[in-house]
């Protein structure tokens, strides 16, 4: 019988014995029977005239220094959806153990994870031109709704941390949504790992993943860029794929908007026009001048109809390339430029480069 495990339109006829779950703060180990049976909690004041099963612990609230355990799955299965709000900036970090792992197959800060770089204004609040994000695997919307519909299987345990990095006590509200059930042999393990250089140094290029170790494929990028310079067009920049051993990479693209399935500077009468479709995207533009210094960008591009499939390893860059003079000479800059790599592997998960300071990656 069908299990549950690869849904889809066609899929939702058939009947399964997977047993679906919920994790929220309204029932923290998402068992059956239990939800709604809080009587203490964030909203316990708002419903102290109503009781048990009204509201009473719809979020929760992250110390300073708190490495809150948001996920505690025994058993086989797959996680289908998180949703999450509430504080979602750069100091809270979210990690993904699977099988009983020491070393996380998904650690990032919690915006970034869901493609959300620029989250905040220069003052520290969140920004009320908040990008919108409409894509077949991650959804941001409307007022910091985080989706995600990446399936994450797991086969024995699947924990997820959320580690508050702030001075300050950090509320988030979340409902992560999973099935029990058999995982097929040949199901890979999910994995997302977050990069920053601010900025790069100029003529090198910039390592979105590298020192995969193991077979799967690559199904994911979100880039933010904060631009440095002023002058002209500054997405030349290939995205390079090295696998199974390349010295030159096996694919390479033709340049920075066209990787993210834009073309000619996403400039339609002399203004960048941002989009937002189900596996590609450039969805925020911070441009009060075309070509200005200090311009932000957001883009995504999902390899789900097309993932990079690689045998044993893996490594993938963009170059950080503009114009010198305009369709005469490339000149490499020095932009700040934030990635998230989503991938799927078998385990064990290699180790990932130390996240760098809380400071170091705020928003400037």
């Amino acid at each position: 019988m069908f299990n549950d495990f690869s849904m889809n339109a066609s899929a939702l006829p058939l009947l399964s014995h997977a047993k679906s779950r919920s994790i929220s703060a309204e029932n923290f180990q998402g068992e059956p029977n239990a939800g709604g049976r809080a009587t203490e909690g964030t909203g316990a004041h708002c419903a102290r005239k109503l009781g048990c099963g009204w509201k009473i612990s719809p979020s929760y609230v992250i110390q300073p220094g708190e490495v809150f355990r948001m996920v505690d799955i025994a058993g086989s299965g797959a996680i289908q959806s998180m949703w999450i709000t509430g504080y979602v900036g750069r100091d809270l970090i979210l990690r993904a153990y699977w099988d009983d792992q020491e070393q996380p197959s998904i650690e990032s800060p919690l915006s970034d994870f869901f493609a959300a770089g620029w989250t905040e204004n220069e003052k520290g609040i969140f920004d009320p031109n908040f990008a919108q994000l409409n894509s077949a695997m991650i959804a941001v919307n409307p007022n910091r709704g985080m989706n995600c519909f990446w399936t994450m299987p797991f086969r024995k345990h699947a924990v997820m941390t959320l580690e508050n990095r702030s001075e300050v006590p950090r509320v988030v509200y979340y409902q992560v949504n999973y099935s029990l059930m058999d995982v097929p042999e040949n199901a890979a393990y999910f994995h997302a790992q977050f990069r920053s250089a601010t900025p790069l140094k100029q003529g090198e290029d910039f390592v979105i993943l590298d020192g995969v170790r193991g077979q799967g494929h690559y199904v994911g990028t979100a880039m933010h860029v904060g631009l440095n310079g002023t002058g002209s067009w500054w997405g030349e920049g290939e995205v390079k794929f090295y696998m199974d051993g390349d010295e030159y990479p096996t694919i390479c693209g033709t340049g920075t908007e066209d990787y993210f399935l834009g073309a000619y500077d996403w400039d339609v009468g002399g203004e960048y026009r941002t989009y937002s479709t189900l596996y590609a995207g450039m969805f925020y533009v911070r441009a009060p001048h075309h070509y200005d210094n200090q311009m932000r960008f957001s883009m995504y591009r999902w390899h789900v109809p097309d993932p990079i499939r690689f045998e044993h390893d893996l490594r993938v860059t963009i170059q950080d390339l503009g114009w010198y003079k305009p369709g005469d000479l490339y000149k490499p800059r020095r932009d700040d430029i934030y990635t998230v790599a989503y991938w799927y592997q078998t385990l064990p998960t290699a180790p990932f480069p130390k996240l760098p300071d809380p400071l170091e990656i705020e928003i400037g």
